[in-house]
């Protein structure tokens, strides 16, 4: 979660900044309003762990209308395709493809939705439930009146239940979901969800380092970014409250803000530290951020931080996805600032407690933006991105079936704006093929979208050279 996060365009030019500077300063004003009409007793929020608050006001009502009519031409077809824009790519047409929406601005009680997240229970008497969060948000900033929201699927993504809300805190921006199941061991069939805690107007340029409040804070806002974790042992039915785990996941010194993910956490299947919990962070402070995983050895109980992966003096690594190799490695794969506008990669030979140098990846090209990973179980490995340098657009799914090494085959399934995406296992499809479903940011912003995608097959092996 960064504040570049709010263009939708890298390219934008001045009449057009300008428009949309002015319509967005608009639109936030509405939906801020909206809000206080929605929570009159602060301005801001009640606490609600299962069900949302509609919006019953007819000013609610009215002001969210105002601000998604004024939204709708300038986000409705995001910064289209320029042959200038990227260099020469050799991009497979988008096939026809089953797209649902899952979160749409203006509906299910917020005025607008971001940053996925997504599993598909593989335990217990829900298994195959396909679990899909998002940022519930009253404006597009990043720091703001946000909850933590969840739709479930029963039916692999092809209709979905009503929005809810899982936690909602009085004077809090919470963020960045991550989300893992726990498939063996004590706690097997938990689904644990982790997130950031920001006071209302002290995002991530203003949190400081540490576990306390600085008691002489000129506001009194606690600048203190807090991680917090709740979890579920029936398949998502039902939620604990959050119970807070900054001090196991953030560094006493340095580290001033914290992110999860966003996107999937993962537990280890092999190895010396098999049924190990991961979670994926980046840690502040802006600008300067650094990589590293949090991991619990008791199925989420308690937790300690590994060591971040070293730079390599070019650019940064922020926003990070992790997946465990063949060989028990846990590979992380990061947002890129600064760069070569490549993504960042690094290797794990011991459970996620040190990495090696951050290096870029050469097949993966990143706009600086989050990016979504998954290992199957048949050791493919599929990540889901924008297929440009540039431009958050062009949804594509890679496939390495080599651990991460090279990534040489992809699949387009989204043309126009796509952002930040997270895939989940669906499994084989009726053809015998693997099939992923990929959740996704689009249409500027305005809906959280999934699609089904059919992998290709996996190429023959080359044949024994002739003796």
């Amino acid at each position: 979660m960064n504040r570049v996060d709010r263009r939708w365009c890298a390219r934008e030019g001045k009449p057009r900044a300008a428009l949309r500077a002015a319509i967005m300063a608009i639109a936030k004003l509405c939906a801020r309003n909206a809000m206080r009409a929605r929570f009159p007793q602060r301005g801001g929020i009640l606490r609600a762990m299962h069900t949302p608050i509609p919006h019953r006001s007819a000013r609610a009502f009215a002001a969210r209308a105002v601000a998604l009519a004024l939204l709708a031409p300038i986000s409705a077809t995001p910064c289209a395709a320029s042959a200038a824009d990227d260099p020469p790519q050799s991009q497979p047409a988008a096939p026809e493809r089953a797209t649902t929406s899952v979160f749409v601005a203006g509906e299910g009680g917020y005025p607008f939705y971001r940053i996925p997240a997504a599993t598909r229970l593989a335990t217990g008497p829900r298994a195959g439930r396909i679990l899909a969060f998002a940022e519930g948000r009253g404006t597009l900033a990043d720091n703001g009146v946000n909850d933590i929201v969840l739709r479930t699927s029963d039916d692999a993504g092809a209709t979905w239940g009503p929005v809810r809300t899982l936690s909602d805190i009085a004077g809090r921006s919470l963020n960045n979901p991550c989300v893992v199941e726990v498939r063996e061991g004590p706690r097997a069939g938990r689904v644990l969800v982790m997130f950031q805690s920001y006071a209302e107007g002290c995002g991530e340029a203003c949190v400081t380092e540490g576990f306390e409040a600085k008691p002489d804070a000129a506001d009194g806002k606690d600048t203190i970014c807090r991680t917090l974790l709740i979890h579920s042992d029936d398949g998502g039915d039902t939620w604990s409250a959050p119970r807070e785990v900054t001090r196991e996941v953030k560094r006493p010194v340095r580290a001033t803000s914290l992110a999860s993910g966003p996107g999937v956490g993962i537990q280890l299947a092999r190895g010396a530290h098999k049924g190990r919990v991961v979670m994926p962070f980046n840690e502040g402070p802006y600008d300067r951020w650094r990589v590293y995983a949090a991991f619990s050895d008791d199925g989420g109980d308690s937790w300690r931080i590994g060591e971040p992966a070293p730079d390599d003096a070019r650019g940064v690594a922020n926003e990070v996805q992790m997946f465990e190799r063949a060989d028990g490695a846990v590979v992380l794969n990061a947002r890129q600032f600064g760069g070569a506008k490549r993504r960042k990669a690094a290797v794990s030979t011991d459970g996620g407690a040190t990495f090696s140098t951050l290096a870029d990846v050469a097949d993966l090209p990143d706009p600086s933006c989050m990016a979504g990973l998954l290992a199957l179980d048949d050791g493919t490995v599929v990540f889901t991105g924008c297929d440009s340098e540039s431009r958050r657009a062009l949804g594509t799914v890679w496939i390495s079936r080599d651990g991460g090494g090279s990534w040489p085959e992809k699949v387009l399934v989204e043309p126009q704006g796509f952002a930040y995406s997270v895939p989940v296992d669906l499994g084989r499809g009726a053809d015998g093929r693997r099939e992923v479903g990929v959740l996704y940011e689009g249409a500027g912003y305005r809906r959280i979208e999934f699609v089904r995608v059919a992998l290709p097959s996996a190429p023959p092996a080359a044949a024994a050279p002739v003796r």
